[in-house]
């Protein structure tokens, strides 16, 4: 395996403003890698311990000193990301996803209401129009009882799923029946069931999940995640982690080795950022991303502070010593 020390000389640090707040930050902090097989991205959110960092290093390794699997299409559909912002905000975030017809709406904001929600939603759809298609993100911010509710509410918009509505496999789960019982035919995503999980698999074996929201980073890599998606058997959607394009890159990399793909990836989120790492970002054009892989050379634009710096060395420290 490469060594810490080979890490530590490839790293860069790079810290970049986000367009609009998301996940409580302003600012999206990544790792650089460079290895022989092209650059990859260590940047696991700023609250993740060690042990949980770990995956993340692994798929950065993989990326940069291993391979990946061999692709099947050339070319991934992406969503437009509609952050949690007012209904006002919403045509603005949308122009910028050029040809993407499907949005994935950010739902459940601590400090906000379900009018809130209907709002932006409402606007989403209006945007977007009939053929649209909307799913929203609850990042497992509802109880049971209030997923019901919500969901019952925005149901009218004809979403094509709600992802990670309630925090736990057993409510998601309950979910889905209390739906049905209730008249609502949508699906239920589960994404932080799958990437947060000691066993990504359960969801699937629980019946908790229609759909099936795969990350590469926190499963380890993209050759890991793929065995996951094959294993899991439900219908995959591909998604990012507010990543630079080089962490896109292997997000592209599992939507294209994927058996089928039947419905757009949220990989589009490069979108969210300022600004980027690369001259040539992995960006939607005509709602989709080519299946391609960029190299990092702007770190001179973005580069984080002397003492981010050292942060980010020293958490690749603890992160390497737990693989």
């Amino acid at each position: 395996m490469v060594s810490l020390q080979e890490l530590q000389e490839s790293a860069h640090v790079v810290s970049i403003p986000l367009r609009t707040r998301f996940r409580g930050v302003d600012h999206r902090e990544a790792m650089i890698l460079r290895g022989p097989s092209g650059d990859a991205e260590f940047a696991p959110f700023l609250e993740y311990d060690a042990a949980e960092s770990a995956r993340w290093l692994a798929a950065a390794i993989e990326a940069s000193w291993g391979s990946w699997p061999a692709p099947v299409r050339d070319s991934i559909p992406v969503n437009a990301t509609v952050p949690a912002v007012s209904a006002a905000e919403v045509a603005g975030v949308l122009a910028r996803y050029d040809g993407c017809t499907t949005a994935k709406v950010k739902v459940a904001e601590r400090g906000q209401a379900l009018e809130d929600d209907v709002a932006r939603v409402a606007e989403v759809r209006s945007i977007l129009g009939p053929s649209g298609r909307i799913r929203v993100d609850a990042n497992g911010g509802w109880s049971l009882d209030d997923a019901v509710w919500a969901l019952t509410a925005l149901s009218g918009f004809e979403l094509e799923y709600a992802e990670q509505p309630c925090a736990t496999i057993d409510e998601l789960a309950s979910l889905r029946i209390a739906l049905v019982n209730n008249g609502v035919d949508l699906r239920v995503a589960a994404d932080e069931s799958i990437r947060k999980a000691t066993d990504p698999l359960l969801v699937a074996r629980r019946h908790a999940a229609d759909v099936a929201v795969v990350k590469v980073a926190p499963l380890g890599g993209v050759q890991a995640a793929l065995d996951i998606a094959v294993e899991a058997a439900l219908p995959t959607v591909v998604s990012s982690a507010l990543d630079t394009s080089i962490g896109i890159a292997a997000g592209v990399a599992l939507a294209a080795a994927l058996p089928s793909l039947e419905f757009a990836c949220g990989l589009g989120t490069v979108e969210l950022l300022s600004t980027d790492v690369t001259s040539e970002p992995l960006v939607p054009r005509a709602g989709a991303i080519d299946v391609r892989r960029p190299l990092a050379d702007r770190f001179s634009f973005v580069p984080a502070s002397p003492e981010r710096e050292s942060w980010w060395r020293e958490r690749l420290a603890a992160a390497y010593a737990e693989l």
